[in-house]
């Protein structure tokens, strides 16, 4: 309640305006006073700057590729009648598998009063705003021309799997923009206070999306009330667009993917490959925004004993996804799991193993191993493997279709992505690494408000 008064009195003019004179106001404490000041969003330095430029040529080298494939056509990537789907639906599910832990951190941490979570969430919407976005652009990309995927709203039919993807990654998006929205509108109303620190473009910015914000105790038990209906509501379509991406393949007759299992192995995995995204991002703004004091060593320390049981169920599924088979050896998928375990994917099929679950598992069974560096460490080694495993779920089961390939050119026995692919699937890494930066430089990484509630009710 202190903290609605607080919001009240800055509102209607009561207190001044500038930093300095807000701390050595009685009602505003120096500790509520340092807490802003520490978590104010932050001007990009020299190592920012340079940052942003790579990440934004990056873009342009993946946007003048994307240009190229517009005017020449599909033709200019390695896809052909037998691997149509190729690195951009890899990309896709990656993205999609990313956002999961995004959202569901937060509303599991929301919904369960988890308070050692709360440094996180924002952390986690971004990223599962950036990726969402990004998953939805690079299905565009790989449909070939940008209008199919307005015809998908026309003409498409709910008896398509497809169908139910492009709806449960509609509404997600949709969910995951607010679940960061609603929270933020606390904040913005501290940052319309401190015009000096955020500069005349972010203020201007900060009122058209916030200044109706009173912190009135009404607005807030709306707010509050709205987030958990958002909370509530994400939990079970996060899981559903994980389910509804894995029927995708599911429901398509291949070797590989002939399987009910594929739900569970694709919602397993997500939630790795999320809180591996997390603990990355955790440890670079930690570092970048010298925020040591609010993401301590026992969020890291939480965050090593979260990925080593999400690793190890994901493990679990990996088993159980390739021993049934492997077992069986049906002739139909022999040639693609003896590709996989010892033929030409089995580099990158033992790397995705063993970088994107194993190592992982054995740096964070030991207390020295859930120190900040090693658990980022850890995070990139889950990262960089989760892309690979998504390659691998893609590529394999194209190139060993159930009837063998006849009279077809050499090309199309062989699936190695063009530089196009590689410049669009970078440029779309790249991109939601950007919207994350510029979110980051735009609005508080770590809830403000939440955070001097919380030091308020330790302090009673």
């Amino acid at each position: 309640m202190e903290n609605l008064i607080i919001n009240e009195k800055i509102t209607k003019g009561q207190l001044p305006k500038n930093s300095v004179s807000i701390a050595n106001h009685k009602i505003i404490s120096i500790a509520d006073e340092k807490i802003i000041s520490d978590l104010l969003p932050q001007k990009f330095g020299k190592a920012g700057k340079i940052w942003v430029g790579v990440l934004t040529a990056i873009c342009l080298v993946g946007l003048y590729a994307y240009y190229r494939q517009l005017r020449y056509g599909l033709i200019v990537t390695s896809m052909r009648d037998y691997v149509s789907w190729g690195i951009y639906i890899s990309n896709f599910v990656f993205f999609v598998a990313i956002s999961l832990v995004g959202s569901l951190i937060t509303a599991v941490f929301r919904l369960a009063g988890v308070k050692w979570g709360s440094p996180l969430t924002r952390i986690a919407e971004i990223i599962a705003v950036a990726a969402i976005i990004f998953a939805s652009l690079i299905i565009i990309v790989d449909m070939g021309s940008p209008e199919r995927f307005y015809y998908l709203f026309i003409y498409g039919r709910i008896q398509s799997p497809i169908i139910w993807d492009v709806i449960v990654i509609t509404t997600y998006f949709f969910i995951s923009i607010l679940l960061l929205y609603y929270p933020l509108l606390p904040d913005i109303q501290i940052l319309l206070r401190f015009k000096q620190s955020t500069g005349k473009r972010l203020y201007r910015f900060y009122s058209f999306i916030g200044s109706f914000w009173k912190g009135t105790p009404e607005q807030f038990r709306l707010s509050e009330k709205a987030i958990n209906i958002l909370c509530i509501t994400i939990i079970p379509v996060a899981f559903t667009i994980h389910t509804v991406t894995s029927w995708l393949f599911a429901t398509t007759y291949r070797p590989g993917w002939d399987s009910t299992n594929f739900g569970a192995y694709f919602i397993s995995g997500a939630f790795l490959v999320g809180a591996g995204a997390v603990v990355v991002a955790m440890y670079i703004f930690r570092k970048a925004q010298h925020l040591e004091k609010y993401i301590t060593e026992d969020h890291f320390e939480k965050m090593g004993r979260v990925l080593v049981l999400l690793a190890l169920l994901y493990l679990y599924f990996n088993m159980n996804e390739f021993l049934t088979p492997f077992f069986k050896m049906k002739e139909s998928e022999a040639e693609y799991l003896n590709g996989l375990f010892s033929g030409n994917f089995a580099p990158l099929f033992w790397f995705a193993i063993l970088i994107g679950m194993i190592v992982p598992t054995l740096i964070l069974l030991f207390k020295k191993g859930r120190k900040p560096l090693p658990v980022f460490i850890a995070g990139i080694m889950v990262v960089v493997g989760a892309w690979f495993k998504r390659y691998l779920i893609v590529t394999p089961t194209l190139l060993h279709p159930f009837l063998p390939m006849h009279d077809v050119p050499e090309s199309y026995r062989h699936y190695f992505p063009s530089w196009e692919e590689w410049a669009i699937t970078l440029g779309s890494l790249a991109g939601a690494m950007l919207i994350i930066t510029i979110l980051a430089r735009i609005f508080p990484i770590i809830p403000i408000q939440e955070t001097i509630t919380e030091q308020h009710e330790t302090t009673k």
